[in-house]
């Protein structure tokens, strides 16, 4: 997908300009610079998106502010049975929202479909927002006085979400912020907005949801910038990159918002001698190559535990399965491997791929082959031998490659992980339940996984960051989204 900048007015074409969702209508941005959004697979050029300024903001925001009041005044079973009609018009359309997921993002289409699935899941539990909206009381605290606590919404919420999951993370914000009698704002990543919109357009077809209690808006930066500033916005969910999550978060909190931001990661897959070959290997394989490594949860540090010996047949299996993974365009059923978002993307790894083999580490498999009609594709690539402190072994690359170091032991493996300034997930491949619960209880990452490459909790559960994978008190998914879309109101009444 092309990050090519166009200003002024659009070239004469068919290819639409997309418009933002606002007050219950389609209405074209005020921005006057447009962004090509394209198939990274094949380059086609799908739509231009505009970069909403100020104004477009400005717009959106007093919109959500205008239909708050009425929306909260509606009964939590109403609210809940509109989020469960809206379940329901995403599972209708649950192949469609896969497909346009795969040519606008690039994953495979089995990617894609897991992707929706685990967003209409988010959807599935905020439909039980009633019971967990319920509050606490305690009668007779003194004569005569009881104290009640109840839960109202926070008001307006502004929900901005990355590329990698268009349509999964939207779902983690939207679905319990309007639950909870919130309104809501979404601004999808500029680089593949056509899953969101395509989620809003069905919410515009559902009576449930009036208009004005979801809006859209298109944009990057100055968007963003924007809506965490508004007067009007009191809340502000994030996922993106860890130094964009840390922006977000100060500048959010400098005008008083509440915020969860989530940002990135460096995740190690720890492989135990005693692991079973049937788990760990497609559990390496998958985490560190699914979605051409562009996943928060991705597993791109593999520390292979062991003797030499070990490590060293532990690797060759690694490299010998990767370079079997199939790359090519994600709408092929038998694609492993599909694009990066954009040729720039896939730039910008290759260089991060020379930074470490000019620091000595070694390329045993090199994906830096065909580009593909896009010119995003890369194949997996392995480095074995990075220097400890090295980028490749201690930052989040984001594409297909995954570093490979050693450890002699299962202490050196923890320390090793624990070093990270990251905590997102970590993962252990063990046949030992004392390894598996000593890893469990020492490491510092807020995801575990046991025999699981993608150590994803379901939505009943936090996605629970640490480090600086997380700013913020309150995560999202499960209770705590509950928590952070709602205030606590504490009543002590008194009446003899």
């Amino acid at each position: 997908m092309s990050e090519t900048t166009i200003t002024g007015a659009p070239p004469s074409t068919e290819v639409r300009t997309l418009s933002n969702f606002v007050a219950g209508e389609w209405r074209p941005s005020a921005a006057s610079e447009l962004l090509e959004d394209r198939n990274p697979a094949t380059g086609e050029l799908l739509a231009r998106v505009p970069l909403s300024n100020a104004a477009d903001v400005d717009a959106a925001a007093r919109a959500a502010r205008a239909a708050f009041p009425a929306w909260r005044a509606t009964s939590p079973l109403v609210r809940a049975r509109a989020v469960l009609r809206l379940r329901e018009v995403l599972e209708s359309h649950r192949e469609e929202l896969a497909r346009v997921v795969t040519a606008d993002m690039g994953k495979t289409i089995a990617d894609a479909r897991g992707e929706v699935g685990r967003g209409i899941e988010s959807v599935e539990a905020a439909c039980g927002m009633p019971a967990l909206l319920a509050g606490e009381m305690l009668e007779g605290v003194a004569t005569g006085l009881d104290v009640e606590l109840v839960r109202q919404p926070v008001g307006v919420v502004a929900a901005i979400s990355p590329f990698n999951f268009p349509v999964m993370i939207p779902l983690w914000f939207l679905p319990y912020a309007i639950a909870a009698g919130n309104t809501i704002v979404l601004k999808p990543s500029e680089q593949d907005p056509l899953p969101c919109e395509r989620i809003v357009e069905l919410i515009d077809g559902i009576e449930e949801i009036p208009a004005g209690v979801v809006s859209l808006l298109h944009g990057g930066r100055e968007a963003v910038d924007a809506l965490c500033a508004h007067p009007e916005v009191d809340a502000v969910s994030f996922v993106g990159s860890a130094a964009v999550a840390q922006h977000v978060a100060q500048r959010a909190t400098e005008h008083g918002k509440r915020v969860q931001a989530l940002g990135g990661a460096k995740n190690a897959l720890v492989v135990m001698p005693d692991a079973d070959a049937g788990l760990w290997l497609p559990g390496v394989l998958g985490s560190a190559f699914g979605a051409a490594g562009q996943r928060c949860l991705a597993g791109s540090l593999a520390v292979l535990v062991g003797t030499p010996d070990q490590q060293r047949a532990a690797r060759e299996r690694i490299v010998a399965a990767a370079r079997e993974l199939r790359v090519g365009d994600g709408a092929d059923p038998s694609t492993d491997v599909g694009p990066l978002i954009s040729a720039s993307a896939r730039e910008r790894v290759e260089r991060e791929i020379a930074e470490a083999q000019a620091q000595g580490a070694e390329v045993v498999l090199d994906g830096r082959g065909d580009r593909g009609p896009g010119g995003a594709h890369l194949g997996p690539t392995i480095i074995d031998g990075a220097p400890p402190e090295s980028r490749a072994a201690r930052e989040e690359l984001f594409g297909p490659v995954l570093t490979l170091l050693g450890a002699p032991d299962l202490d050196a493996a923890i320390e090793l992980v624990n070093s990270s300034r990251y905590g997102n997930a970590s993962v252990i491949f063990t046949s030992s339940g004392d390894s598996a619960r000593e890893y469990r209880y020492r490491v510092e990452a807020g995801m575990v996984g046991i025999n699981v490459g993608v150590a994803a909790p379901v939505a009943w559960f936090p996605f629970a960051g640490w480090k600086d994978s997380f700013v913020g008190a309150l995560h999202a998914n499960g209770r705590d989204a509950v928590e952070f879309y709602t205030r606590k109101k504490v009543v002590t009444s008194r009446w003899r």
